[in-house]
């Protein structure tokens, strides 16, 4: 009885609620004046909500004040239900009212309304309301656009955006929302799976004002904070009510608890979901780190555990993340909490708890979250290497830190499993192929860490791991990538480690002492908040950055290399011997040692100084007197003989000391003898010979020898090596030691400089066109200057840009001072301007340089895989046949060899080779060709219809496109965008010269070939997309 008599109650309230919302609705639209309103609006008002009625009663005329005098007050009970069914009864009376607020008393009257009366009787029905149907009734007026009513469409949205700000951050709208979630009274007959979808749409609604919000509209509704406050307002008001919990309350409380961690869960998501994770973060972190760090400074890590677990306050933190049902959200807030950690600079221990307090509970009872700290944390992410500490910590040790270090666990089962599963990924071949650089050292980290806690004993009794360890190690060590190799051999020490402390495996020379680098060199990213961080790249933003100079150490080649500079650290300069005399007559003897005098003079300065000292009567040491016996090498042939006699070592070396300057002294016996030198310095084998640490000296002489010998008779020592380059008879050292001489050669002969006499060219057509050639300068100037001369600048870039100089007069009253003298070994004889400098010689010898190198480099021989096993040296090659591209640059050459070798780098086992290291050569090699071209050849090969190198240069702008595109090397996208803009450049140029050709022989009627309208250049960043000709 008494529940029908509550139920008929509620409906008699209900139903005058709806005939005073009608009537007061009447009233609005038929007032004449604003007084009118206010009277109308107070009425409802009254029985809704404690007023202050004298507050207004300043502002009205007389005849209202008695009407608000003689309203009658409702007892608080009445009020109650009256707020009830104003609400949350049936017809909807709220949002009806509400619409009529929005749209009509604000077009008409809310202008008029003086300040203390608009706070009484008009906001205090969205302040003091049911903040779940608040919200729902304003926001879709936050685009409102007019549907055809008369009401002021600015003035709406301008008003509305004013009640969000009010209700939702300066009253904490959105704290009220989750408490009312959390209310037994409101939501009494209501379950959680009730609540969810009413939660989740309100969760929507209120994430989705930023969006909603006009350009113009308030600072505090812009994305950045609006989230901010929000997430603070939850956060902050959950902490609040744990701090005030009593224990006698703490029953009720997992109701309400629940109710507002299914609210702040959604909004949570909603958040993510909007790209705000990092605002979010920012106000999380703050609070937890704060909450964890009051636990540790008054209590140990032993009882730790259960301290959170009994803690009242602590339940919030507990449960928040088992609210967030949407695994995305899960992924970016674990993600971002991570990275803003390490911005925090968080200590081990305290990041242990903060990550087992968020997310123990889930870790445990949904495998999603289990494999997303397992699986995509070590293997797919890319984090901090403190992240990676605190992961590891937390997933696979599962117990927190001693002294802020990594500490195993009683459970181990976890640690082994992860750690075959990371080195199963690891081991692959693909893997050490196709990923990025900076996620290769991320997981080798991982497993690094993972296995410093692993005992003999547990290795012995995992499966696998023993053979995918060894495998992973073999395939990293063949790798030309330095940092590929530390990796490789960081595992093999660690390895070492647990299986014979006492005896650690060093495969790297900068492996020392107890302590690993697992970083490998990858710098931490300075970062002092979170919301600066992007996190649109392709992971490249992802904590840390390649040091270049030591990744590529092996490499010996990147894109700006030009052509005057040496690959070899450490090799002696070849620049001393450019300037080559043929008039100079030189005594091969002299030239065995190159300090041979200077020792002489020194050892008659220490006899004279001996004789006039007492010391001088000891008797001197005769040991070593019969090495003055031994014969010095003064020719080649000598030399030879030596080289051959391998049981013979300090013959050897003195062969290898004396070979480089007997070479350069150009002796007639050269040409004859120089092939037999070639194959006898490429097949002498140094490193055994040599005494043991001078290997490397051993071997830098014979590398010089060889390319003295090259650059002094380039076809017949050419001919030796290109057939030793495929020989079977030699090893991929030696491959690799020819191509490097062949490049150095190839850049000593480009850089060459000889004197000769200047011949008087004349030219042989005349021109009846008074215009100058497209790429001079203008010859408009002072009367008595001279003509433009090209200058050339040594040691550049390559460039399509050319400088001009010429002289000027002297202007009325200057004068010249100084004077110029030429030093030189020639007669004074011969006129200054008969002689000229002449650079670079290699475009003779181009041909021989890379046409037999680049016959039959896909055939499979004995011993010989250039596309498989040796790609080291397939990458050589082509970074070889780039430079000879770049030596041979502007010369007619350029324009013969450039199709053969684009139509070898176009071919697919080459150009998609799964090889980072040889796609880098292909990138290095298309840069050269396209720096080596003149403009008037691209020019004229496409007005002649030549498709051969149109579509090769095509090819080129289509790969490198497609290499930024999809290519995971950092190094091959930076290359492929140097060469997009040498593309870019090339085509510019090419069209600027047809277009001088154009204007030049426009009178003209000359035939073009029907080839022509399949020829394009495509220009980027103009006004034009295409040029086509």
């Amino acid at each position: 009885m008494e529940a029908e008599g509550v139920a008929k109650r509620r409906r008699e309230v209900e139903n005058r609620i709806l005939e005073k919302v009608g009537q007061i609705i009447s009233e609005i639209k038929s007032a004449k004046h604003v007084d009118q309103l206010i009277c109308s609006l107070h009425s409802l008002a009254l029985l809704l909500f404690p007023l202050d009625s004298s507050l207004i009663l300043p502002t009205l005329d007389q005849r209202f004040k008695e009407q608000i005098l003689s309203a009658k007050i409702p007892s608080a009970n009445e009020r109650k239900e009256w707020w009830q069914a104003f609400y949350r009864g049936r017809g909807a009376p709220f949002p009806t009212f509400a619409r009529v607020l929005l749209l009509d008393a604000v077009s008409d009257w809310l202008a008029c309304f003086p300040v203390s009366a608009k706070k009484l009787v008009y906001d205090v029905f969205f302040v003091n309301g049911l903040a779940t149907e608040v919200v729902q009734a304003l926001v879709p007026f936050l685009q409102y656009n007019g549907n055809g009513s008369v009401a002021d469409v600015n003035a709406v949205q301008s008003n509305t955006e004013r009640l969000l700000v009010l209700c939702l951050l300066e009253n904490d709208g959105v704290l009220q929302i989750a408490r009312e979630f959390g209310s037994s009274q409101l939501y009494e007959d209501f379950s959680n799976v009730q609540l969810q979808p009413l939660a989740s749409r309100v969760a929507q609604i209120v994430a989705s004002i930023p969006d909603k919000a006009q350009p113009k509209a308030p600072a505090l509704l812009s994305s950045h904070s609006f989230f901010r406050q929000i997430t603070f307002q939850l956060l902050h008001g959950a902490q609040e009510r744990d701090k005030n919990l009593s224990d006698e309350e703490s029953t009720s409380y997992n109701f309400e608890l629940d109710g507002i961690l299914l609210f702040t869960g959604e909004t949570f998501s909603r958040i993510c979901r909007r790209g705000a994770s990092e605002v979010l973060l920012g106000e999380l972190v703050s609070h937890v780190l704060g909450h964890i760090r009051s636990f540790l400074s008054s209590s140990i890590d032993s009882i730790m555990v259960d301290l959170l677990e009994s803690d009242s306050g602590s339940q919030f933190w507990l449960k928040i993340m088992g609210a967030i049902k949407d695994p995305y959200a899960v992924e970016r807030i674990s993600e971002q909490l991570l990275r803003q950690l390490s911005i925090e600079h968080t200590t081990d221990t305290e990041a242990y708890w903060i990550l087992w307090i968020l997310f123990n509970r889930i870790f445990n009872n949904q495998p999603a979250v289990r494999s997303l700290f397992l699986d995509k944390f070590l293997l797919w992410k890319i984090f901090p290497f403190c992240c990676l500490r605190w992961i590891i910590q937390f997933a696979v040790f599962e117990c927190p830190p001693v002294s802020n270090s990594l500490t195993k666990g009683r459970e181990t089962y976890g640690l082994l499993d992860t750690t075959q599963h990371l080195m199963a990924v690891w081991s692959r071949q693909e893997f050490v192929q196709s990923a990025p650089m900076e996620q290769q050292a991320y997981v080798t980290a991982a497993i690094g860490l993972c296995m410093e806690r692993i005992s003999k004993e547990e290795l012995d009794n995992s499966k696998d791991l023993m053979h995918s360890i060894l495998q992973g190690v073999s395939f990293r060590l063949e790798s030309p990538t330095y940092l590929i190799r530390k990796m490789a051999s960081n595992i093999a020490l660690v390895f070492s480690q647990v299986i014979d402390p006492k005896n650690p495996l060093y495969l790297d020379d900068n492996c020392s002492g107890e302590t690993i680098d697992w970083e490998f060199g990858f710098t931490k990213p300075e970062k002092d908040t979170l919301s600066t961080h992007n996190h649109t790249e392709k992971h490249t933003d992802e904590t840390k950055r390649l040091s270049t100079s030591q990744a590529e150490k092996d490499l010996n080649y990147s894109t700006n290399q030009g052509r005057g500079k040496s690959e070899k650290a450490g090799s002696k300069k070849l620049s001393q011997f450019k300037l080559l005399d043929p008039d100079e007559i030189i005594d091969p003897a002299t030239l065995n040692y190159g300090s041979a005098s200077d020792e002489d003079e020194d050892e008659a300065a220490s006899e004279n100084s001996d004789s006039s000292s007492d010391s001088s009567l000891q008797p001197y040491d005769l040991i070593d007197d019969d090495t003055d016996l031994k014969r010095k090498l003064t020719q080649l042939v000598d030399v030879v003989g030596a080289l051959r006699k391998s049981d013979d070592a300090d013959g050897v070396e003195r062969a290898l000391d004396v070979a480089e300057n007997l070479v350069r002294a150009s002796p007639g016996e050269l040409t004859h003898i120089a092939g037999d030198l070639v194959r006898t310095l490429v097949q002498v084998r140094c490193s055994d010979l040599a005494v043991e640490g001078e290997e490397d000296t051993a071997e830098e002489k014979r590398q010089r020898a060889l390319v003295a010998l090259v650059v002094s008779c380039p076809f017949q020592s050419l001919e030796s090596l290109n057939k030793l380059l495929y020989s079977p008879n030699v090893d991929t050292s030696q491959r690799i030691m020819i191509l490097d001489v062949m490049s150095e050669a190839a850049q000593e002969l480009a850089d060459s400089k000889i004197m000769k006499p200047k011949h008087q060219s004349r030219a042989l057509i005349s021109t009846v066109s008074e215009s100058q050639a497209w790429f001079l300068p203008s010859s408009i100037g002072p009367l008595g200057a001279g003509f433009w001369k090209e200058v050339s600048e040594t040691g550049t870039l390559l460039n399509y840009s050319n400088r001009y100089e010429r002289e000027l007069p002297l202007k009325p009253g200057q004068i010249r001072k100084g004077k110029i003298r030429r030093w030189s070994v020639r007669s004074a004889n011969v006129p200054e301007n008969q002689l000229e400098w002449t650079k670079n010689k290699f475009h003779v010898y181009s041909a021989a340089f890379m046409l037999p190198a680049m016959e039959g480099f896909d055939k499979k021989r004995h011993g010989v895989d250039l596309l498989g096993r040796d790609f080291i040296v397939l990458g050589k090659l082509i970074y070889m046949l780039g430079v000879c591209m770049r030596c041979v640059s502007m010369h007619p050459e350029a324009s013969a060899l450039a199709p053969s070798l684009l139509d070898m780098l176009r071919s697919r086992e080459i150009c998609h080779h799964k090889e980072a290291y040889v796609r880098k050569a292909v990138l290095f090699a298309a840069s050269s060709v396209l720096v080596s071209l003149h403009p008037s050849f691209v020019a004229s090969a496409l007005t002649e219809g030549n498709l051969e190198v149109s579509k090769g240069l095509e090819w080129v702008r289509t790969w490198a496109l497609d290499v930024v595109e999809s290519d995971t090397d950092r190094e091959c996208y930076t290359m492929a965008m140097s060469c997009l803009q040498l593309h870019a450049e090339m085509a510019l140029q090419a069209s600027r010269v047809l277009e001088s050709a154009e204007s030049t022989l426009k009178p003209k009627s000359i035939g073009v070939s029907s080839n022509l309208s399949k020829a394009t250049i495509k220009i980027p960043f103009s006004n034009f997309s295409n040029v086509e000709y």
